[in-house]
């Protein structure tokens, strides 16, 4: 394994049966991607980035070839190991924030740390930990929606953030959000993500988000076609 590697594809295939066609969402994708690094998956709606966030997460299955996180080739696993891997080294942020509305912010970042088996006092200290990062300590235990969408994000990212994934996947992060809202959310995913050290994939539309990636891979094709420095 190459320590200096985060995720490497080989001969990434998926096809979907639409009608009585089939459409090759990804065809024959490789890429190698380092540890680390922010990187921006760019390309027009249905040209399949979300769908290849989850089969580097494991939640989806490819064809034909593999996935490689972190050494660990997440296509070789069966769906329970896919899950345990997921769940401790990945961590996920979503356009539509995908909080849990009935539970406060602090609980729904604990929520993420139990999974973990990361309770008690040192629960506590990683979540006032991230919360203050985030500058919502203060609403730790109001409720999402009482907050604005930028502070929502905000708390989704330090749910993701909560169990030090090697792995950010985020999908159209900023998409719901306004200017201002969107460049504090990328202010703050930026600065925890180099105090980790993790790596970043973000599916986006965005130039902005693109430009302040270390790197931008664009689907076109069923291919990752180009890569680029931003």
């Amino acid at each position: 394994m190459d320590s200096k590697v985060a995720i490497t594809l080989e001969h990434l295939t998926k096809t979907y049966i639409e009608g009585d066609r089939e459409h090759a969402v990804l065809n024959d994708v490789h890429a190698s991607i380092a540890r680390g690094a922010s990187v921006a998956i760019r390309g027009r709606s249905g040209s399949g980035k979300s769908t290849l966030l989850n089969l580097i997460a494991g939640i989806d299955v490819p064809d034909r070839g593999s996935v490689v996180v972190d050494g660990t080739d997440v296509t070789a696993l069966d769906e329970r190991r896919r899950t345990l891997f997921r769940r401790r080294h990945i961590g996920f942020v979503y356009q539509a924030f995908n909080l849990i509305p009935t539970l406060s912010v602090a609980d729904n970042v604990r929520l993420v740390l139990e999974l973990n088996r990361v309770t008690g006092a040192k629960a506590e200290h990683r979540i006032d930990e991230l919360l203050d990062a985030v500058d919502l300590l203060k609403r730790k235990q109001s409720r999402p929606d009482v907050l604005s969408g930028g502070e929502q994000q905000r708390v989704a990212v330090a749910r993701a953030l909560a169990h030090r994934p090697s792995l950010i996947l985020a999908d159209e992060p900023t998409g719901n959000l306004d200017d201002d809202a969107a460049g504090k959310v990328l202010a703050v995913l930026e600065r925890l993500l180099r105090q980790t050290g993790g790596t970043l994939l973000i599916a986006t539309h965005s130039d902005r988000v693109a430009r302040s990636c270390d790197l931008t891979l664009a689907l076109s094709g069923g291919r990752l076609d180009r890569q680029e420095t931003a």
